[in-house]
């Protein structure tokens, strides 16, 4: 792994700890103002700026507690115009949560990609798409495949 590489991915996990720990800060640092989004289980339509994320930080939106962690199946990074100086990341995964409560381990998971850029002042993620893990075609399992 070079370094750049190495970079971008501790960068991300900041990122992604920042929301889950309900860094508000951190999030702001590292989350472009004009982030877009998709994310399939809030709304089927484009989200675009912060104002979302920060009310769902704010309300604690994972439902996580103190004990959680993250996993990045499957990770991948394509990487553009770092010999120009202006570098931009792709990275994907399949995320996994789990957290623990009373009632025991719980896991969910999401296909994830996050683009990221490098301004003067760091990197910071501009747009994120989140789609089901589940098979294809359309539906969750056990719903209508019928349109």
């Amino acid at each position: 792994m070079t370094e750049l590489e190495k970079e971008i991915w501790d960068f991300l996990h900041r990122h992604l700890q920042s929301v889950f720990t309900r860094d508000v800060e951190t999030y702001r640092a590292t989350t472009s103002a004009e982030l877009s989004l998709y994310e399939w289980f809030v709304a089927p339509h484009r989200q675009d700026g912060l104002d979302f994320h920060f009310f769902m930080i704010e309300h604690s939106w994972a439902g996580t507690t103190a004990d959680f962690r993250y996993d990045l199946l499957e990770p991948r990074l394509q990487l553009y115009g770092a010999s120009s100086g202006s570098p931009t990341a792709v990275v994907s995964y399949t995320f996994m949560l789990t957290t623990a409560d009373k009632s025991g381990i719980h896991h969910r998971s999401h296909n994830e990609s996050r683009v990221l850029i490098k301004k003067a002042d760091g990197w910071q993620v501009v747009h994120v798409h989140k789609s089901p893990a589940w098979p294809a075609p359309h539906m969750p399992p056990g719903g209508d495949t019928h349109a």
